[in-house]
């Protein structure tokens, strides 16, 4: 007993046999505890710059060692814990270094799952989202599927925000719509996501994505009738311009002779440094794919006219070759024309007011009402610019053509004359005016291009709208259209036996809402109003119609940008870089916002689990 007293007592006050080896335990966990901090600090910092960490070496202080080991060999300059620690591995004290690929590879594991967990709380929090998609090649050739998950993080103290969360790439061995869905599907599941959750859907302009009957969304509205599709709104409007731009051959040649002059200055140091020296701006390429990035090209030509003729007409002077010298005549040629110039003053007006529309849709807190609201707004600006453009672009050419001194007179082109047979029926007549009929065949032909394309592409947006337009128009309505629009907004947002809220209850809620404090308020607007005078409680099913409205995404453009993420973590020197790091990095790049609140500690908690030998029995 007196023993066991004894005991009692050493275990209380901590003076056992075991002490010393107690207390050199604890230091050495606190040791490896500040090693692993500083490590996981090295991989973000790296990770959130799209910095590459490995090298040809995996050893310290060797040339070609990689940005992480340079990291650790400069940190342990200052730093005495890595001091010590890459002390103990030069003199081979230490058989775990923790330096090694593998260890990297688990670290950036360790805190991608940190920052999906993260993300998960929040869309779990929110209960309802969307899902954005894209796909875009590697390079190594492999199909990377783009997963966003868009939300409106409400919490108790803080306002209504809207969030897009990417969750990192997917391999797609296939693109039928069969494919996509069913690997969408199984990643949600993964996430312990319910998909009947989900309100909303949007992907670019594929078939497989858009398709009516195969399509990734007709198969997943066959889920969850729920999860409402809405078209990217970005890559609409670049199918506009394209459509403007191909029903003219006016317009296609005019783009030809802006690719031809950055051809032709790009292709030599020389004639760049002659651009370089009449021009403020350079001349730019235009993408294949991003045609409202073509207002960049025309800019150049457009207010810099008499700098590139300039330019070109030096080139011509000092050339030696006699295609340079031919090429830059016949562009100096058409740079000065009016018809030219008239093309150039036309595209740029345009291209400048679909350009800022394109960049306000792929705003992340962008919302559908807003977007239809500056849709309409564009088409009636077109509409407008129909009956005063041309005009008002004759007289700026005028000005222009002045200031170069060019003839301000429209040639007509030689027309090619055919043999009629007499069965054929008689073609219409020519218009003799060179500059009516530039109007009638390029001017009239690419706005009301633009405005029907508009109009059709937009209108399944527009249905969508409809649906909800009932939150911001009830101050407008009477009470029997209150009620009929409330009712077919519940049918829509119901499935079976399930509704997200009752259509009757929110017509009432909305007849017996007080005042707006403003008039034309945005959805967004009035859910903060609701949280500011914390009514959400008093008109539970009208805070829920407006989640689920704000929910609902205009663009894949963060799908985009975390291409552009892509581009930068997978190059051709970083090729055979594993899914699962390429992810790790991903998410690190792309939410800097949640990796900066991740813990060090939860992270070498999960790597410890990880990394346990204990053997469980």
């Amino acid at each position: 007993m007196t023993s066991w007293k004894e005991l009692e007592t050493r275990l209380e006050k901590g003076q056992t046999i075991d002490k010393m080896e107690m207390a050199l335990l604890q230091a050495e966990r606190r040791r490896w505890r500040d090693v692993l901090t500083r490590l996981v600090a090295i991989i973000q910092s790296l990770a959130e710059r799209n910095i590459p960490m490995r090298g040809s070496s995996d050893r310290l202080y060797q040339p070609n060692n990689g940005n992480f080991l340079k990291e650790v060999e400069l940190m342990a300059r200052f730093d005495p814990v890595l001091k010590q620690h890459v002390a103990d591995v030069e003199r081979g004290a230490r058989h775990a270094t923790y330096l090694s690929k593998d260890i990297q590879n688990e670290l950036i594991d360790c805190i991608g799952e940190k920052i999906v967990h993260y993300m998960l709380r929040e869309i779990k929090l929110a209960k309802y989202y969307s899902i954005i998609l894209d796909c875009t090649p590697d390079l190594s050739h492999v199909e990377q599927l783009s997963v966003i998950v868009r939300i409106v993080a409400a919490d108790d103290t803080d306002t209504p925000k809207i969030k897009e969360h990417f969750m990192g790439f997917l391999e797609v061995e296939s693109s039928t719509g069969e494919s996509l869905s069913n690997l969408i599907l199984k990643r949600l599941e993964e996430f312990n996501l319910p998909f009947e959750d989900c309100r909303g859907q949007s992907y670019d302009n594929g078939a497989n994505m858009k398709g009516k009957v195969k399509g990734v969304q007709a198969r997943l509205l066959k889920k969850n009738p729920r999860a409402l599709f809405v078209p990217c709104g970005a890559h609409t409007l670049n199918l506009v311009v394209a459509d403007a731009a191909k029903s003219s051959t006016d317009a296609l040649s005019y783009f030809g002779y802006l690719q031809r002059i950055f051809t032709l200055f790009s292709a030599s140091t020389q004639r760049w440094a002659i651009l370089k020296h009449h021009v403020q701006t350079t001349v730019k390429s235009w993408s294949d794919t991003r045609w409202e990035s073509r207002i960049s090209s025309v800019q150049a030509v457009r207010f810099q006219t008499a700098e590139v003729r300039d330019a070109l007409l030096e080139v011509r002077e000092k050339a030696t070759d006699s295609m340079v010298i031919t090429e830059a005549q016949s562009l100096t040629e058409e740079v000065g024309s009016y018809r030219f110039t008239i093309c150039s003053i036309v595209w740029y007006d345009m291209l400048a007011k679909i350009h800022h529309v394109s960049k306000a849709l792929q705003s992340v807190s962008m919302q559908l009402d807003v977007a239809l609201n500056l849709l309409r707004k564009t088409v009636d600006s077109l509409v407008s610019y129909r009956s005063t453009g041309f005009a008002s672009a004759q007289v700026s050419a005028r000005d222009l053509c002045e200031e170069i001194n060019v003839d301000t007179v429209l040639k007509q082109k030689r027309l090619r004359k055919t043999k009629r047979q007499f069965s054929y029926e008689s073609p219409d007549e020519p218009e003799g005016d060179a500059l009516k009929k530039l109007e009638i065949s390029f001017f009239n032909v690419i706005v009301d291009a633009s405005v029907t394309s508009l109009q059709e592409r937009f209108k399944l947006l527009g249905d969508v709208q409809d649906k909800f337009g009932v939150l911001i128009n009830f101050p407008n309505l009477t009470e029997e259209e209150l009620a009929q629009e409330c009712e077919t907004l519940s049918n829509t947002l119901s499935q079976g036996d399930h509704k997200d809220f009752d259509g009757r209850e929110l017509a009432l809620e909305l007849n017996n809402f007080q005042a707006l404090p403003k008039a034309g308020m945005t959805t967004m607007e009035i859910l903060n109003h609701l949280k500011e005078k914390k009514l959400e409680e008093v008109f539970p099913n009208m805070w829920v119609a407006l989640r689920i409205a704000v929910t609902l995404p205009v663009t894949v453009a963060s799908a985009e940008r975390s291409f552009s993420k892509l581009k930068l973590l997978k190059t051709y020197l970083r090729s055979t870089m594993s899914q699962e790091r390429l992810n790790g990095l991903a998410l690190m790049s792309v939410n800097q916002e949640v990796s900066s609140q991740i813990s060090f500690d939860d992270t070498i908690n999960t790597f410890a689990i990880r990394k346990s030998r204990i053997v469980k029995f």
